[in-house]
């Protein structure tokens, strides 16, 4: 990355990390980006430049959310299944308690602002949309290897299947994100959740591989 892009970079984290800490404070709808340009030391049109809407503040991340399931599908060996892949990545981070899954103290306020916005929800469902249309896609440029039934030409059937996957992830972390706002403690909401999705992501496996050694879907908890 040359100096002109990495320093578009920091201004691009410095306006969103400026943004953040004012809608956790005062609520999304409450903020105008004229306070977030403010405090991020630019112009209201800088802040434009690097954000069209007031909601892609918030969601900064939002690309690299749409497109981490794709990502995953079209980057795993050509013999893994997709829902295997896809599962063992929410189990690691799981695991690891990445911050994106909530299980850090200050995230239940982030999702606190989203549930008090209807635009943030909005939001929300489309970027939800658009990472379940890149799963299809990806699944359709590498498809899981199925040895009968399975009419590659049949795109349908592609945007099914990401349905079914993308939604179980989805309804994985909302979940998690329900578990811990209503008081549970976040290790256990962890264990209770993973173990959940392990079980109804292995149903989608084996819906798509009936013969596979169900050893390979052995659920390893985080410990």
């Amino acid at each position: 990355m040359g100096l002109r892009e990495t320093k578009k970079q920091q201004t691009r984290t410095a306006i969103a990390d400026a943004a953040l800490p004012l809608f956790l404070e005062h609520g999304f709808d409450q903020v105008t980006v004229a306070e977030v340009a403010r405090h991020a030391g630019v112009s209201t049109n800088t802040v434009f430049n690097y954000f069209p809407t007031k909601e892609d503040l918030f969601f900064d991340r939002h690309a690299e959310v749409e497109g981490h399931l794709a990502t995953l599908v079209r980057d795993r060996a050509p013999s893994a299944c997709p829902v295997v892949t896809i599962r063992d990545d929410l189990l690691t981070a799981l695991r690891h308690e990445d911050p994106a899954l909530g299980l850090h103290a200050d995230t239940p306020r982030f999702w606190q602002v989203i549930h008090d916005s209807a635009a943030l929800r909005a939001r929300e469902r489309e970027i939800s949309e658009r990472a379940e249309a890149a799963l299809a896609t990806a699944l359709a440029e590498h498809p899981p290897n199925i040895s009968t039934g399975w009419n590659q030409n049949n795109h349908s059937m592609f945007r099914l299947l990401a349905g079914a996957i993308a939604g179980t992830h989805r309804a994985a972390l909302r979940e998690l994100q329900q578990c811990i706002l209503s008081g549970e403690q976040p290790t256990n909401a962890r264990d209770s959740v993973a173990t959940a999705a392990v079980q109804a992501l292995n149903l989608l496996c084996s819906g798509l591989h009936p013969d596979a050694d169900q050893a390979s879907q052995e659920l390893r908890l985080p410990q």
